[in-house]
């Protein structure tokens, strides 16, 4: 059904894509033409390398960070079902109240943060106009909306351990580090796939929260993928160009996700294996 539901939109986007639209009325067909300008595009190129390194940033400290909270999140007593409650509480709040609260949160003049790092800290943070301090921003803002999700999963995989394998090794003598390594690493291997998989996707389509922080700026140093195909079609009205840089945009989300479904295919027959 829901294959269904999209194949319609899908379709009217390729058609768009090979089409200079000057209107809903007049169109003209261009075939690749599109494409071409969109892979030789400074625009184009810009937000997917700021994308890229965006996506990196963000899941190089969320599933460590994630796994470390999970870690020392109890697994049995009175307390589970609080800390679970607190952990899951940013995940509750939308994507466009999460920025909203941002962007009040760290402002220099009347947010918390942002007063803190400037009169306590000394340091020169505006999001507004400094490169650095938007960078931090989002990233942070991203860190406190979405770890939460990675220490979920990783939680639930950690309780799903049979308990013999930690008698086995606090009878042989194991360190915690080996207990991590050697039991606790391998068996979250399937989870972490699914963690990074979710993460990846969420955050290489990001859209509302750096948006309404920082509005793409300053300058374009912020401008992402969405936020720029976003000013294509409906600032600039070029559905065409829109339409093929979408396209190119689904291609690689769709290429990454299914190295993913390979990666976790792969572990899930190894597990079963032994």
């Amino acid at each position: 059904m829901v294959a269904f539901a999209s194949l319609i939109p899908f379709m009217a986007v390729v058609n768009y894509s090979v089409q200079i639209v000057f209107s809903m009325q007049n169109h003209a067909f261009v075939g690749w033409e599109t494409f071409r300008d969109a892979l030789t595009n400074e625009e184009f190129r810009s937000a997917f390398y700021r994308q890229v390194i965006y996506t990196a940033i963000v899941l190089g400290v969320e599933v460590p960070l994630g796994i470390g909270v999970a870690l020392t999140m109890p697994r049995s007593g009175k307390a589970v079902g609080p800390v679970l409650v607190v952990l899951a509480l940013p995940l509750l709040v939308p994507w466009n109240v999460v920025g909203l609260i941002w962007q009040i949160f760290s402002r220099g003049d009347i947010g918390l943060f942002g007063a803190f790092v400037n009169n306590w800290l000394h340091l020169d943070y505006n999001y507004s106009t400094g490169f650095f301090s938007a960078w931090f921003t989002v990233i942070i803002m991203s860190v406190w909306h979405w770890t939460s999700l990675v220490a979920l999963l990783c939680y639930a995989g950690l309780c799903a351990i049979p308990g013999a394998f930690y008698q086995a090794a606090r009878i042989d003598g194991a360190s915690r580090w080996a207990v991590f390594r050697f039991i606790e690493l391998p068996k979250l291997r399937g989870v972490l796939t699914i963690a990074i998989l979710l993460r990846f996707v969420y955050s290489f389509k990001v859209y509302a929260e750096p948006l309404i922080v920082t509005g793409g700026g300053p300058g374009s140093t912020t401008t992402f993928m969405t936020e720029m195909l976003a000013n294509t079609a409906l600032g600039q009205f070029e559905y065409g160009k829109a339409a093929a840089y979408g396209l190119l945009y689904f291609l690689v989300i769709l290429l990454i996700s299914y190295i993913f479904y390979i990666v976790l295919t792969r572990v899930g027959t190894n597990e079963g294996g032994e």
